[in-house]
């Protein structure tokens, strides 16, 4: 039969916490180790009281800029190589132990690289005490004529505190010592040691001065070790075996009702002075896991904890015992935690149990570095991630502290040699990020509503109605009232005829008996009168009871009134913050677009300047245009007329020829015709004239003055001639890219040519001609190609340079629609091409035939 799977306990929810709590950031100080040696290297600098900065060491590899980096870090107090451990007490133990006092939880914790002096700040040495014997010295200096007798409070399983009557705590002392009176093992009993007996002068012992002295005070300590994530009670007393000794046993953590973490069976001890405390101390500090290494000759193996708690209860009303309420009884506890310090394994040589034991140590510090890393993400930026306190025992043991169950400072030490300039970045980048987290603001406990100061009145009011009494002679006590009476006659009776003895007895007594009635008459009356100032007193108590719930009730209402407004007073701070910084935001707007118009404005001017420049400058390029366009409007007229005369000279000139040509075969055929005889063979016809050119340079006279170009006659019998770049030269064929593809039947033909769509000085340099094609509209609407020649040659500083020499231009002309082509329509496409060359860029002459 299977058993059926056993259901998990649900999580008990934690106490809702109020939104508006006070919160305090982790108070965190920094000391600074004295050097071991004068000549040594130092890599730390005291600069202010709260600051240090941190020098890189010969040796370390610089940034990326190749410079070493100082870098700062503040922190609330900085303790330097002077101090004294008075000074440290003063300024971080001392308020803790004050807040103890005053029922308030505090957590102190030293944290550092090992051989940085943590155990050294904690504990001291003899004349030199740490923080915890200063810390148990003042405890006891002000609470010690307050204390209760022993075993007033026990502490019970459960992380709590019972309180226990007069009878009762003396059985369990009389208990305890018929216990102690029996043989005990060598082991059971330690000494203090003699070197620790004087570790803080009486000139340097304080106390607090603000006690309640109608309370009762006792102390309890427990010491306890995280060795390896492990917990172990320090102050156990394992029963001696001298053939087998067992090892200690591990404890584990647990929640009491009030959500607190505490080690369950751990031992607490009940001390009554700073010897029995201290002595305490040093028996579980024998019993600390420690070891040499090669950077401490006594390294911390494992997390030290050392607990004070104190439990403390009012007096009942007549002063005289403790008020026997649980629910009255405060108790408050304050660790003085020594952790382990981090190590390198490369620098400690570290094998073994003790690697093994380092790597837990780094472990934990860690952890505890994680768990502050989430505690300021969560508070800084409002998320609500998990804190892994239950990766390690330490950070699981101390999570209330975080949680806000009282004050949390740490002292960072710090070794200021070069060789722990890595490992000490680290510490002071943790310190410098633990002072960002807060932790909230203990809450003060309620005040008991007996009569204050009833201890040492009710003890005056006793001595005094003892000296009042004696100053009356009125007995104090029952002896000395029974010795006032009147003595007794001797009441034996020798013969039973004796009537004397017998009425001198009845006369005594009745003298007593008379004594005794008025004794009670006047009891009875002093008894009436007390009891109607007793009720006076209660009807006043009543009263005043009264009028304290009513104030109480008043007091509430203030107090709810006060955390209204308190609330209402952090909303508008909080919407004054985002008013201001929407104020801060909409001016920086402001100005940036303020800047912007200005510049805009600017460049508006700039702009318009630039458009006037322009406009003037188009007022002059139009001006100098027309001056241009005139200018060459009556070159080309003169041009024209120039051509136009010239071509009538070439057709007066092909009309003579032709002319002579027809005189020539005319005179053939007639001789032919006619024969000999009508002729001589000696007479030749006359010569007939050729026409004459006074016309000509007449003509020629009224030319402008302007450079004419050579004079072009064309071939009688026009024929198709190559373009001169199809010689042997190397040619640059310069084709821009946006350039068109044509048909033109007249395209270049260049076989050793170097295209190019941009020249270059490497192309020129291998050629010695130049072409540039070049397409324009022309004023028909068809595109013209210019072929633009030009010789290479070279410049005096090296360079290449290229002189235009010639201008073709390609035109395409539209054909008839006729399918029948005329014989003398390419002749006309020719003609045309050849017109529209320039003049300069002719190659073809015609030399004149002589009549």
């Amino acid at each position: 039969m299977q058993r059926p799977p056993k259901g998990k306990t649900p999580r008990r929810p934690g106490p809702k916490k109020a939104s508006n709590i006070e919160k305090d950031p982790v108070g965190v100080y920094c000391r600074i180790r004295p050097l071991g040696a004068e000549d040594e290297e130092c890599c730390v600098e005291m600069i202010s009281s709260t600051t240090i900065q941190l020098h890189a060491p010969d040796g370390v590899k610089a940034n990326r800029n190749g410079e070493f980096k100082e870098t700062q870090y503040s922190f609330k107090k900085v303790f330097g190589i002077n101090t004294t451990q008075m000074e440290l007490f003063e300024d971080v133990a001392k308020p803790l132990v004050e807040d103890l006092i005053h029922c308030k939880n505090g957590l102190l914790f030293t944290y550092g690289v090992t051989g940085s002096g943590k155990t050294f700040t904690m504990t001291g040495s003899p004349g030199e005490g740490g923080l915890l014997p200063r810390c148990l010295d003042m405890l006891f200096n002000s609470i010690g004529p307050f204390q209760a007798k022993r075993f007033v409070f026990k502490p019970d399983d459960k992380n709590g505190m019972e309180v226990q009557c007069q009878v009762e705590a003396l059985l369990e002392r009389q208990k305890r010592e018929s216990q102690q009176s029996m043989p005990k093992t060598p082991s059971s009993r330690q000494k203090a040691d003699p070197e620790f007996t004087d570790m803080i002068s009486s000139e340097q012992a304080c106390k607090s001065e603000s006690v309640d002295e109608d309370c009762c005070y006792s102390i309890f300590v427990s010491y306890i070790e995280v060795y390896n994530n492990y917990i172990y009670d320090l102050l156990e007393d394992a029963p001696f075996d001298p053939i087998r000794s067992k090892p200690p046993q591990s404890r584990i953590l647990r929640e009491d009702q009030n959500h607190n973490m505490y080690v369950a069976g751990c031992t607490e001890v009940e001390v009554k002075s700073t010897d029995e405390a201290f002595e305490v101390f040093w028996k579980g500090q024998k019993k600390r896991r420690i070891a040499n290494t090669q950077l401490n000759r006594e390294s911390s193996r494992s997390h030290s904890v050392f607990t004070v708690k104190l439990a403390q209860a009012p007096l009942d009303a007549d002063g005289d015992h403790v008020l026997q309420d649980k629910n009255q009884v405060n108790v408050s506890q304050l660790c003085l935690v020594d952790l382990a310090g981090s190590e390198r394994t490369n620098r400690t040589r570290a094998e073994g149990s003790r690697l093994r034991e380092a790597g837990s140590i780094n472990q934990s510090l860690m952890t505890l570095r994680t768990c502050i890393e989430v505690l300021r993400e969560n508070q800084m930026c409002g998320t609500n991630k998990m804190v892994p306190y239950r990766d390690s025992k330490v950070t699981h043991l101390f999570k209330n502290y975080f949680d806000g169950e009282g004050k949390v400072r740490m002292i960072v030490c710090v070794n200021p040699k070069a060789d722990d300039y890595d490992e000490s970045l680290l510490v002071m980048r943790f310190a410098e990020m633990t002072q960002e987290v807060e932790v909230a603001r203990p809450v003060d406990r309620p005040i008991c509503g007996l009569t204050a100061g009833r201890r040492y009145k009710n003890q005056a009011f006793r001595d005094e109605l003892t000296q009042r009494l004696e100053e009356r002679g009125s007995p104090s006590n029952v002896g000395e009232f029974i010795e006032s009476l009147p003595a007794l006659p001797p009441c034996e009776l020798v013969d039973p005829s004796d009537d004397q003895t017998l009425p001198r007895l009845i006369e005594v007594l009745e003298r007593r008996h008379r004594i005794r009635q008025m004794m009670t008459a006047q009891y009875n009356k002093t008894a009436n009168t007390l009891s109607s100032m007793l009720q006076q007193l209660d009807s006043q108590l009543a009263a005043n009871e009264t009028f304290l719930y009513d104030q109480r009730n008043k007091l509430n209402e203030k107090d709810k009134m006060i955390i209204h407004q308190r609330a209402e007073l952090e909303r508008l701070e909080k919407k004054s913050k985002t008013l201001e910084y929407k104020v801060d935001v909409l001016q920086k707007t402001t100005d940036v677009y303020e800047q912007d118009k200005r510049s805009l404005q600017q460049e508006l001017e700039s702009c318009e300047q630039r458009l006037q420049k322009e406009l003037s400058d188009k007022r002059r390029m139009e001006q100098r245009m027309q001056g241009v366009v005139t200018d060459t409007k009556l070159k080309w007229e003169k041009e024209c007329e120039r051509r136009v005369n010239a071509k009538q000279l070439e057709m007066q000139n092909k009309l003579w020829v032709k002319d002579e040509k027809l005189k020539q075969l005319k005179a053939i055929v007639t001789e032919s015709g006619a024969g000999s005889s009508s002729s001589s063979p000696g007479e030749r016809p006359e010569k007939p004239e050729r026409p004459s050119r006074e016309r000509d340079r007449n003509v020629a006279q009224k030319r402008s003055a302007s450079p004419s170009p050579h004079p072009v006659a064309l071939p009688a019998h026009p024929i198709h001639r190559r373009s001169r770049s199809a010689g042997g030269e190397k040619w640059v064929d310069h084709k821009p890219p946006n350039n068109l593809e044509l048909d033109t039947v007249m395209q270049p033909i260049i076989p050793n040519a170097i295209k190019v769509s941009t020249p270059n000085e490497k192309a020129l340099s291998k050629c010695h001609k130049y072409l540039l094609r070049h397409q324009e509209l022309a004023s028909d609407g068809e595109i013209e190609t210019k072929l633009i020649k030009g010789d290479v040659f070279k410049t005096r500083t090296g360079g290449q340079a290229v002189q235009f020499t010639d201008v073709e231009t390609l035109k395409e002309c539209t054909m008839a629609p006729s399918r029948k082509r005329r014989s003398g329509s390419a002749e006309r496409t020719h003609m045309e091409d050849i017109e529209n060359r320039a003049p300069v860029a002719s190659n073809v002459y015609q030399k004149r035939r002589k009549p």
